[in-house]
């Protein structure tokens, strides 16, 4: 059965992908949840990493291939950006692009900003989890719905946070017209630059989840 998901006898439930690692989830959960809302506050949660951490967890207690997916799709490029910033601040003292400068303000606890690491572990668990439990196809649509859900939401709270470049943009800090326009190309750039790209990238490297081939085959067999 090599790293195929083990499945019961006709009639019973299939057995969980990651009948160890929900449990880890579900500890991570129950310690960053409360840290992150007591130092960051509860908006900081509409943060697309945070967003990722989230529905991570929930992929892996839930065994949902499509939330793992999706969160990929999300995560992949964005850890990766967040390790070479805090990489380049650690080795020669200057930030690449920035968006981790909190990880040496001296302000937050420590242990806090230590829990921001998730970002160097993220890319590994979902890259393991999708060997496992295979690819959703359907993970950029989601995603992409989540992104535009999140931006539209974020637009809502204040602009000195700019959750999300809902405000200003990542690399010129300024803002492209009125709301629409700027939500609207913001979200382009998440989907084109980031989602898209990887998206094609997974699906090419791992093969669908068993319960999406298997309906997938059952609809290619229908007259």
């Amino acid at each position: 059965m090599g790293i195929d998901r083990l499945r019961s006898p006709q009639g019973a439930s299939p057995t969980h992908a990651f009948p160890v690692m929900r449990w880890f989830a579900l500890a991570w959960m129950i310690v960053w949840l409360p840290a992150y809302a007591r130092v960051w506050g509860w908006s900081n949660f509409l943060h697309v990493c945070d967003v990722a951490v989230i529905l991570t967890c929930a992929g892996l207690i839930f065994d949902s291939p499509l939330l793992l997916s999706s969160q990929a799709v999300s995560s992949l490029l964005g850890s990766v950006a967040w390790c070479a910033d805090a990489g380049s601040r650690l080795v020669m003292g200057r930030h690449l692009f920035g968006g981790t400068e909190y990880m040496w303000d001296p302000r937050y606890p420590i242990g806090v900003r230590l829990l921001s690491l998730f970002h160097v572990a993220m890319p590994l668990v979902l890259l393991w989890a999708l060997q496992r439990a295979g690819y959703d196809r359907r993970a950029l649509a989601l995603q992409s719905a989540i992104a535009a859900v999140l931006l539209v939401v974020s637009r809502l709270f204040d602009p000195e946070l700019n959750l999300n470049y809902s405000y200003n943009d990542p690399l010129l800090h300024r803002a492209w017209g009125p709301a629409a326009v700027h939500l609207a190309l913001i979200w382009m750039g998440m989907v084109g630059l980031l989602y898209f790209p990887t998206h094609l990238l997974l699906a090419r490297v791992f093969r669908m989840p068993q319960q999406s081939l298997a309906l997938h085959q059952n609809v290619s067999t229908l007259p």
